[in-house]
């Protein structure tokens, strides 16, 4: 597997963009607006879009899906069905992100925790990680110790749990019952800010921390 990855939107969202060495085949994960900045790199790296796949249901994660997928013809993947009520509300975050109206759109399919997910000849597995937000996932490429993991865990923090059905203990559950038993080799992509790895948030996240658990 081979990624980059695209800030976008004024809250620099880590839009990723994967795909397979051996097709060309890929798949935009999270593209949040600023489509020019995405589609520059799928010319780039000369990508034949198959899917867009959704972690949450945030603006800032999800803006650009409707479009993408309509000029890709790519059927969107992700996330779990509970975050239908936040795709259901777009037009409302649009106006309190101060975001353009966006499009509205419902997944192709909805995801489950253990279901699999392919993008050429990739396949990766998903993780229903709730907390941050009920219907979040994350996306685990074994072969290459890639995990995409959202606004769950960040380089020494952790997402936030203030907005609707939003749940601290169950986010802290999520990272350490699912994220955790990936490996410490594990790299993760967060929505925000720079990876890093799940050996160094167990060590020094001050969320998080093994340390904090006894």
């Amino acid at each position: 597997m081979q990624y980059r990855v695209v800030p976008v939107t004024p809250y620099q969202q880590n839009c990723s963009v994967i795909w397979c060495s051996e097709t060309r085949r890929g798949a935009v994960i999270d593209p949040g607006g600023d489509i020019d900045k995405i589609e520059a790199v799928i010319r780039e790296e000369s990508i034949d879009i198959e899917k867009i796949l959704l972690t949450h249901g945030h603006l800032d994660h999800v803006g650009g899906t409707a479009k993408m997928s309509q000029t890709y013809n790519a059927p969107i993947e992700g996330p779990h069905r509970e975050e239908a009520f936040w795709l259901n509300a777009l037009d409302a975050q649009a106006q309190m992100m101060g975001f353009e109206p966006v499009e509205a759109f419902q997944p192709t399919r909805w995801l489950d925790d253990g279901d699999e997910v392919s993008v050429g000849e990739l396949k990766l597995q998903v993780f229903h990680c709730p907390g941050h937000t009920p219907g979040h996932v994350v996306f685990y490429h074994q072969n290459s110790s890639m995990v995409f993991v959202g606004d769950v865990l960040f380089n020494g923090s952790i997402g936030r749990t203030d907005f609707p059905r939003g749940d601290h203990q169950q986010l802290l559950d999520s990272i350490r019952t699912k994220l955790w038993p990936l490996g410490d080799e594990v790299t993760f992509v967060p929505g925000h800010g720079p990876q890093s790895t799940i050996g160094v948030e167990r060590r020094h996240n001050p969320f998080v921390a093994d340390h904090n658990f006894g």
